[in-house]
């Protein structure tokens, strides 16, 4: 006990102390990878392919790490060409010292595609603050209805796998719906069959939209219209912009509803000509197109702001908007309430825009 506290004065000795705290990482990492001063690190220590593009990666975490509640998302650091990139995940606490990494690769995704194809056993990554109120604890409803597309599959894993773990699952009454393209893209299935064998009150279906064998159907009215007592349950969606647009739509008879897009659906830009954004700090004016979203325009333009999930959840990005007209890339609504809170990630200029970065 005595040799804990002392390694810990030591530590924060050091860390106080006037040593440039990167050298000192730097050091501490030479004798332990997890180590650090300030960062919540992990070292991954097994790596799977669970569907034909979708990994799973097992990560020993630092004394640090704040595990969150499962179905949050963490944002994810890892350097690339000696670039630090941040992106947003769900993570599945498997016990106090480990978490699941689930994802799967986007095309043209730096980040993905290094966890998936470049990342090995022995790499070291970095984690922040769990974030995200799509939470079971939130309501005492225990009548959920979990729709799920694509990678958005993997906040309901994190959140059905802690119940199971708990021996909660058999209180809630649970029927996932999950939509791939194809058989070889779905993730978790083993397990959610034996969910289903276990406890008679969770249900699950998967929908192939473009299977070879049989097609089933997007996301529309008659899976709602299917669901006994909609206006008694709780409803959560997480997948594509599109997919959750759609999913409230539909879904908008239900008691709760709870979403999150992991991503911006595709959308054809259909605006021209530029605008003049004015950033109050750096007293700079740069000219930007109509219809791409900020934070991608001010990058290019060689500006760096803040960022983080760059799906509209994490709010690292937002920002005050002095005066000007906006556009929400996912909603389509527009803003132009000066002095109002802007998230660039997911918003694009319709007008000459005065921004406090």
């Amino acid at each position: 006990m005595h040799v804990v506290q002392r390694k810990s004065q030591t530590l924060d000795f050091l860390s106080g102390s006037v040593c440039d705290s990167n050298l000192l990482n730097f050091w501490m990492q030479k004798i332990n990878p997890l180590w650090s001063t300030r960062q919540i690190l992990g070292q991954i220590c097994q790596k799977e392919y669970i569907t034909a593009d979708t990994v799973s990666l097992k990560i020993r975490c630092s004394k640090r790490m704040n595990f969150g509640i499962a179905g949050q998302h963490h944002p994810v650091i890892v350097e690339i060409d000696g670039r630090r990139l941040e992106r947003t995940y769900s993570l599945t606490q498997l016990d106090e010292q480990h978490v699941k990494l689930t994802l799967k690769k986007v095309p043209d995704g730096r980040v993905s595609t290094w966890l998936c194809e470049t990342s090995k056993i022995g790499d070291v990554i970095e984690f922040g603050q769990p974030y995200g109120e799509m939470l079971p604890q939130n309501y005492d409803d225990k009548q959920l209805i979990l729709l799920a597309a694509g990678s958005g599959i993997t906040p309901m894993y994190s959140m059905l796998y802690a119940l199971a773990k708990s021996g909660e699952l058999a209180n809630y009454q649970i029927h996932l719906l999950y939509w791939v393209k194809y058989e070889d893209q779905a993730a978790f299935v083993d397990i959610f069959e034996q969910w289903a064998t276990t406890y008679s009150q969770f249900t699950f279906d998967v929908f192939y939209t473009q299977s070879e064998t049989a097609t089933a159907s997007r996301l529309n009215e008659e899976h709602a219209q299917e669901i006994e007592n909609l206006d008694h349950k709780v409803v959560f969606a997480c997948g594509p912009s599109g997919f959750v647009q759609l999913a409230q739509q539909v879904f908008q008879d239900a008691k709760f509803f709870e979403s999150e897009a992991f991503s911006l659906s595709p959308s054809e830009n259909t605006e021209v000509g530029t605008v003049q954004v004015t950033l109050t700090r750096s007293n700079r004016t740069i000219e930007i197109p109509k219809g791409q979203s900020i934070l991608d325009a001010l990058e290019n333009a060689n500006e760096k702001p803040i960022s983080g999930c760059r799906m509209g959840i994490c709010n690292k990005c937002s920002c005050h908007k002095v005066t000007g007209t906006t556009k929400n890339i996912a909603t389509q609504s527009e803003n132009s309430e000066p002095g109002s809170s802007l998230r660039i990630c997911v918003s694009s200029a319709k007008s000459d825009l005065v921004l406090d970065l």
